[in-house]
């Protein structure tokens, strides 16, 4: 199994971040990949299918919300990605007043390389705290 755990220190508080990063459908508004978000609801279920830039598409399932927490967690249904049996987690947790930590973690198998999965999931993370770094400065 392969892990992937990565953070980003933002110029902002926690409640601000969580605000902007919290839904499960949000990802369009702060991640440069993801052009579209649908999250469609079965039973108890909640699913998100992703339409990146340039094409492809991720469907995805929410494990776990809390916002109390102000974390969630997933895993991936389906992906381009060279990975399976993924699961992550995505928190946000204050440092100091104004400051928060954006932590975004996984565990998958490689379906080839090992090197190049946990290649691919780190930079889909880097770019995410790129934007990120983009709209509260860190």
């Amino acid at each position: 199994m392969a892990k992937v755990d990565m953070s980003v220190n933002l110029n902002a508080s926690a409640e601000q971040v969580w605000n902007v990063i919290r839904g499960f459908d949000a990802l369009p508004r702060w991640h440069p990949a993801v052009a579209r978000s649908e999250e469609t609801r079965e039973g108890a279920k909640t699913r998100r299918k992703l339409t990146l830039h340039g094409g492809g598409e991720i469907v995805e399932e929410l494990e776990r919300h809390d916002d109390g927490k102000r974390s969630y967690s997933y895993t991936i249904l389906h992906s381009p990605l060279p990975v399976a049996g993924y699961r992550s987690e995505l928190s946000v947790r204050d440092e100091k007043p104004g400051h928060c930590t954006v932590r975004w973690s996984s565990t998958f198998e490689p379906t080839g390389s090992e090197t190049d999965a946990t290649a691919a999931i780190r930079g889909v993370y880097q770019a995410g705290f790129e934007s990120l770094k983009k709209m509260f400065g860190g």
